[in-house]
């Protein structure tokens, strides 16, 4: 089935009703690629909602809103700090990824779910929330800013596209990740906002491994 994708998949943690696959570090660029063919497949019925859980190495991506990328520094000196920047299609502004970042790409009919785009985007932010609560992080919605917050700095970013009723991207957690990453852009388009982490809240590390387990229990709860 994924037989384009040069990402190595590492287990498919789920099979039915909802696939759930592990695919380790994955290049930004390869992933939307796979995305994209799975979001083919899906359309046609040919696989059944999947959903793709990632870290991704260090990457900057421009979402279709353009008054809302907004860069901190030049491709350049990105590029020799080695940091991607891929301009893609999704909802929302700039955002940024790297290891340590909990990032789900759901590929879900949404007619079969008999979800409205807005009410999918509210089943991620559940799903980011309830997931964050065990790893001991209260988090809060601000109404109009897709994504979760603890008090005034963000922890997790939505950026989504539905074509046809398929979604692709998704969300992105931040975890135990690189907080200075984000420091060369202006996250989401939003002035003076501070990023946070579960590490930066709590002082304490997890195994990768181990949430993106939690994760997929609550990928079946919501979307199975």
């Amino acid at each position: 089935m994924l037989e384009k994708s040069t990402i190595e998949i590492r287990k498919s943690i789920i099979e039915r009703p909802l696939r759930i696959i592990d695919c380790g570090l994955a290049d930004y660029r390869e992933a939307l690629q796979l995305q994209h063919q799975l979001c083919e497949k899906r359309r046609e019925s040919e696989i059944p909602n999947t959903v793709l859980i990632v870290e991704h190495p260090s990457v900057i991506t421009l979402g279709a809103r353009q008054s809302a990328n907004k860069l901190l520094a030049g491709r350049n000196d990105l590029a020799q700090k080695k940091i991607d920047v891929v301009n893609i299609r999704r909802g929302g502004g700039t955002t940024a990824h790297n290891p340590g970042q909990l990032v789900f790409y759901p590929i879900l009919n949404l007619q079969e779910l008999n979800l409205g785009i807005s009410e999918y985007i509210r089943e991620l932010e559940s799903i980011g929330t309830e997931l964050l609560e065990q790893l001991d992080v209260h988090t809060e919605r601000q109404k109009g800013f897709p994504g979760l917050w603890v008090g005034v700095k963000k922890i997790a970013s939505i950026g989504v596209r539905v074509s046809k009723f398929i979604t692709y991207h998704g969300m992105a957690i931040n975890i135990q990740n690189d907080l200075s990453i984000f420091d060369f852009i202006t996250p989401c388009g939003l002035d003076n906002v501070e990023m946070t982490s579960v590490l930066k809240e709590t002082g304490k590390l997890h195994s990768m491994s181990q949430i993106k387990e939690r994760l997929s229990q609550l990928l079946i709860r919501h979307f199975s």
